[in-house]
């Protein structure tokens, strides 16, 4: 056994067990002439901004997606009107640093928005994502109009076969998708798949026409520049919006990768489960979006 397939025994093993030994223990590392790609990066044990910082440095910084003069859209789970510690959007202070190496990697515009839940205006405000955004130098627009909204094919989609998606979306040269990872009483999670139903505006049609089926076809149709699962706080029980506190647990991690069904795999792992319970992650796969075997392909653990 050469040592290239020592290293992803090595890590298979881990993630067998669950995500937590995998994030939480060393494994050595191929030389910088013998390691190949990195598929995905799963850091654990810093403050979300750190933890990113940590990541995309793995990754080749933030400059290898996002082009000097390009449009960007950072789309964060924001779907609710709960404060950050509920757990049900994405962590303020991770949305806040992704704009801010958007710009430093040489954006000429970096897009906020969602297409909320609960009313827009309350989920910005409540969950610190407008007001870090804003600091940041994002500019925040609202999702909550379907004049914004513009129908486009979905080649290949099974239950989905078109969909009405925000301009912004269309007209960006970058998308960063950034989920957090929480229980959702009708697909079981939501993670990087499901938070891309906030770029859409005819979600109705979704939830009675196969969920699952129609997340994964429309994975198929869009497939984010970077994907970036924030799992510092986990809604564990309740979800997606959550009752209290009391649903949550501080793990104090995060996931990034380029591959939409490896990053929800894993974050499926991380969450205890098995990514076969959460139907539409197979179903993407199947669809050849994105790779579940997470025990062959390259990843890199980061501890802060």
């Amino acid at each position: 056994m050469d040592r290239r397939d020592f290293v992803r025994k090595m890590v298979g093993a881990s993630l067998a067990a669950g995500m937590g030994p995998l994030l939480g223990t060393s494994v050595p590392l191929l030389g910088r002439d013998e390691e190949p790609p990195i598929d995905l990066v799963a850091i654990r044990g810093g403050e979300p901004d750190i933890m990113f910082d940590q990541g995309i440095a793995a990754l080749g910084g933030m400059q290898a997606f996002v082009g000097r003069g390009s449009t960007v859209v950072v789309k964060p789970s924001m779907g609710w009107a709960v404060p950050p510690e509920r757990a049900g959007n994405a962590s303020p202070r991770l949305v806040a640093r992704i704009v801010e190496r958007c710009f430093e990697a040489g954006a000429s515009k970096v897009y906020v928005f969602d297409h909320t839940c609960d009313d827009w205006k309350r989920c910005y405000r409540g969950s610190g994502i407008e007001e870090a955004a804003s600091r940041a130098g994002a500019t925040v627009v609202s999702g909550d109009s379907k004049s914004y909204y513009h129908e486009v094919e979905v080649p290949g989609g099974r239950s989905l076969r078109s969909a009405m998606e925000h301009e912004l979306v269309l007209e960006s040269d970058v998308l960063v998708n950034v989920p957090i990872l929480k229980s959702h009483g009708g697909v079981r999670l939501t993670i990087a798949m499901k938070n891309l139903m906030g770029v859409v505006w005819d979600r109705r049609f979704w939830h009675s026409n196969d969920l699952h089926q129609c997340i994964a076809d429309f994975a198929a149709y869009r497939r984010p520049t970077l994907n970036v699962v924030d799992a510092y706080r986990v809604m564990k029980r309740n979800g997606p919006r959550g009752v209290s506190v009391a649903d949550v647990v501080t793990m104090k991690a995060q996931l990034i990768s380029t591959d939409i069904v490896a990053v929800d795999t894993a974050a499926t792992k991380l969450f205890g489960m098995e990514p076969s319970a959460v139907r539409y992650i197979p179903l993407a796969a199947d669809r050849n979006v994105g790779r579940m075997d997470l025990e062959n392909l390259h990843i890199k653990r980061i501890a802060v």
